[in-house]
């Protein structure tokens, strides 16, 4: 048995943070000349001010977002957007959204509450509830810190009678006809559960949570071994079909790790680890640690029980027992002794939090006023420009006299100087007109873009516009520089950068396009196979293609009569000749009733994917299956293209045949 939570290297700059917790403490990040950091920020996103990015994983971005809005209104919220890469796979993009739309059925005190789910410049996103706390993890971390040798006995007992809670209220949630909606969390983990700085207790992340709604297909509803790893129930690790108990297993691990100090499940690796839950037997806690109170051990090792029948069958169910045993042995579990722990054990970092918030409340006004929302008709600071002087007092006005305007952090998850920005005002003076009833006008500017051959797409600054070319783009923000990109099928992607001020307020931006750089050449076996290609969605006679984009996502789909098709996807850099051996599965012919040959595939498999030197998310025909390793994904038998795509690296293929009734393997090398 390990300690708890083992102490692990904290992340580098400049992620630092998580989605509803505070980051640790460091330097401030880079600021360009306008004010913004390394990833643009701040800037508007929709009806949002997107202020910081908080961490980035292979499918999404989090960040720190403000919402203001009519008669002073603010809120600060977290907003999860899907990356660019993803936001093409209908598949994931499909699944995110009915996750989202399950998530944001619930209100719950014990839970993070979803606001909103939408799409914004071509990206979709969630806006959710922003949690002024820690994860248990970081607590434990912080707690070695401070030289705090275990966790007491009543805040372990509070959060997980909170965690009861949230969970027993989303297990038993219906929809509108009174079908229970069979709600899974799915990676109940100390990463996944806050204790706020007001003693509350939060699950967070019910974004993967797993749903028996109509609207889910079969795919999306089995075969995902999703979670962390040494939190999963035997079944889960198994891969079969889970539901509400798979998460009371979880919470019974944590129960036991948070009341014990030791970890219950730790391998030397994922697999061994799975073993572990799988095949061996589980120690007790007071095995572990003299003295444990009996009655505790007996609700921890029922909430363990391997088999689901045996352990609680519902999270109030355990809930009930722990309350009992709080009762019995007057344990002085409470909210406001949370409240104090977590205030005392997080002091310094809070003392920075309030200064910065201060300042950083500063920085939301003027963003907010400089690109102000249209449906916006009120707001307390609007900034005009023009020959006023600006309306600051003390150190504020010190520093706007020297020509900037520094703001520090900016809301509930800042550092002192970690998360706000500046923003730079040389060519323009700048009026704050305090308690105005309306918003001012600020200058806007526009270009004119063309490309030969016409109909290019155009990004602006990544986001990508409505309009192809030939045509203007208005509304564009002064004094910033703009990079405007084209792209356009069978051509290479271009981009020249503009910058408009006061005095020059249109522009214009006119590309050639190069032809595509790009060649491939397929073979294929076995000879006998009359094959042709699908690029792109297109079809192609040839077993070759040229003038394709670089540094573009294409699908590439080789068919033949009565075989099995290939799939794969490929990005190449300018002037690549890509090659590709494809070797085709022969379709097992059924019965012969009509003259036609039945390329159906006969029965069902199991497949498992894994991956060494490292983790990476996995699709299987194009539909998302989450990170590795994954076991017990249900598949029809033949041949199915897997995908494993590592964060930040190349996405590998590979063609992997699911015998019938059988498991098939396959291990990427990273």
């Amino acid at each position: 048995m390990t300690d708890v939570f083992p102490p692990q290297p904290p992340p580098p700059p400049p992620s630092g943070a998580k989605a509803n917790g505070a980051p640790a403490a460091g330097a401030a990040d880079e600021k360009s000349a306008d004010g913004t950091d390394k990833d643009g920020l701040p800037k508007r996103f929709g009806k949002y001010t997107l202020m910081r990015k908080l961490a980035q994983g292979g499918m999404a971005e989090l960040f720190l977002a403000l919402q203001k809005s009519m008669a002073g209104f603010e809120k600060l919220i977290v907003i999860k957007r899907i990356l660019p890469s993803m936001n093409q796979d209908q598949a994931f993009i499909d699944m995110l959204l009915h996750e989202a739309r399950v998530a944001a059925t619930l209100s719950h005190p014990n839970i993070v509450q979803i606001f909103d789910v939408g799409q914004c410049d071509g990206l979709y996103y969630i806006a959710m509830e922003h949690v002024h706390g820690e994860d248990i993890r970081s607590i434990v971390r912080q707690m070695k810190k401070k030289g705090v040798s275990e966790f007491p006995l009543e805040h372990a007992l509070q959060i997980i009678l909170g965690m009861c809670a949230g969970l027993a209220y989303a297990h038993g949630r219906t929809d509108l006809d009174g079908t229970n909606l069979n709600i899974v969390h799915r990676d109940i983990s100390p990463q996944n559960v806050v204790c706020t700085f007001s003693g509350d207790v939060k699950i967070v992340d019910f974004g993967i949570a797993k749903s028996d709604n109509k609207g889910q297909s079969s795919e999306t509803r089995s075969g995902k071994l999703k979670g962390k790893v040494p939190y999963m129930s035997p079944e889960q690790a198994r891969g079969e079909d889970i539901d509400s108990r798979s998460d009371i297993f979880a919470t019974g691990v944590m129960l036991f790790e948070l009341t014990t100090g030791k970890r219950l499940f730790k391998g030397q690796s994922e697999f061994e680890t799975l073993k572990l839950i799988c095949e061996r037997e589980y120690p007790t806690p007071s095995q572990v640690r003299p003295g444990y109170p009996p009655e505790l051990e007996r609700i921890v090792m029922k909430a363990l029980a391997k088999e689901r029948a045996d352990r609680y069958q519902t999270a109030r169910e355990m809930q009930g027992d722990l309350e009992a045993f709080v009762r019995k042995e007057q344990i002085a579990v409470s909210t406001i002794a949370l409240q104090q722990f977590m205030q005392t054990l997080f002091d310094d970092m809070l003392a920075a939090q309030k200064e910065a918030l201060l300042q950083g409340k500063q920085l939301a006004d003027i963003i907010a006023s400089r690109e102000p929302d249209p449906s916006m008709t009120n707001t307390g600071s609007v900034i005009t420009t023009g020959s006023a002087t600006l309306t600051l007092s003390g150190a504020e006005a010190r520093k706007a006299r020297a020509g900037w305007v520094v703001a520090a952090a900016v809301g509930l998850l800042a550092v002192a100087g970690g998360v706000g920005g500046f923003i730079y005002y040389k060519k323009h003076k700048t009026t704050i007109i305090q308690g105005s009833n309306t918003v001012a006008n600020v200058p806007k500017g526009e270009v004119v873009v063309e490309s030969d051959p016409p109909g290019a797409s155009i990004w602006v600054n990544g986001d990508l516009q409505t309009d192809v070319t030939p045509t203007t783009i208005k509304s564009l923000p002064l004094g910033k520089a703009l990079d405007i990109k084209l792209t356009k099928e069978g051509f290479e992607s271009d981009k020249k950068s503009v910058t408009l001020t006061d005095k020059a307020m249109k522009g214009s931006v006119k590309i050639k396009l190069a032809k595509g750089s790009v060649a491939i050449d397929v073979t294929v076996k076995p000879d006998t196979a009359k094959p042709y290609l699908v690029l792109d969605g297109k079809k192609i006679d040839a077993l070759t293609a040229s003038e394709l984009s670089s540094g573009e996502q294409h699908k590439l789909e080789v068919h033949a009569d009565g075989y099995y098709p290939f799939t794969t996807s490929f990005i190449s850099p300018p002037q690549e000749k890509k090659h590709f051996d494809v070797s085709l599965n022969k379709v097992v012919a059924g019965p012969i009733n009509t003259g036609h040959v039945d390329t159906t595939p006969k029965g069902r498999g199991k497949l498992n994917v894994s991956a060494s030197g490292g983790w990476c998310n996995v699709s299987v025909d194009g539909a998302p299956k989450g990170p590795t390793p994954i076991a017990g994904i249900d598949l029809a038998s033949g041949p199915h293209t897997v995908t494993c795509t590592p964060e930040g690296g190349k996405a590998q293929t590979a063609q992997v045949t699911v015998p019938v009734d059988g498991t098939g393997r396959y291990k990427f090398n990273l």
